[in-house]
């Protein structure tokens, strides 16, 4: 799916491919930290097709709880959270922040993931849980479960 979005203040807009049937809510410890609540809702950049339109990323780069090296971009006037990606690993992994897309609301999340750090309140009793981070057999039932 192509998207578009932006910051808060503006500053920061983009275009990307997303895989819209891969969206997923994340409990990991380091989402709960860095946005500041329960969770981190991201969609996954297909081919690393990520457009920045304007303004300049800030990032900072800290382990995930997956013990991957992540660089986490921002927008340095209003902080916003663009995405996150593992460094240092071929294309990586993106995960752009569900909020800053202009579609969010197109974009359902299908799993959650991380569930063994999550808040118990939470939780969300009718989408799968992955107890960490998400093989790629993992992905693989989500894709063919969007496919039935």
């Amino acid at each position: 799916m192509r998207i578009t979005g932006g910051c808060l203040c503006g500053h920061i807009t983009y275009r990307a491919q997303v895989n819209e049937h891969c969206v997923i809510i994340c409990h990991c410890h380091s989402c709960q930290q860095n946005a500041g609540t329960a969770f981190g809702v991201v969609a996954p950049v297909i081919d690393d097709d990520f457009t920045l339109l304007t303004g300049e990323l800030a990032s900072f780069e800290s382990v995930a709880d997956s013990g991957r090296l992540r660089a986490r971009t921002f927008c340095a006037k209003c902080g916003t959270r663009i995405y996150a990606k593992t460094v240092n690993n071929g294309p990586g992994i993106w995960a752009i922040r569900a909020g800053t897309i202009d579609q969010r609301a197109e974009l359902s999340p299908v799993a959650q993931m991380w569930c063994q750090s999550a808040l118990p309140w939470a939780l969300i009793d009718d989408l799968p849980q992955i107890p960490g981070q998400p093989t790629a057999a993992d992905i693989d039932k989500l894709l063919a479960s969007k496919d039935a």
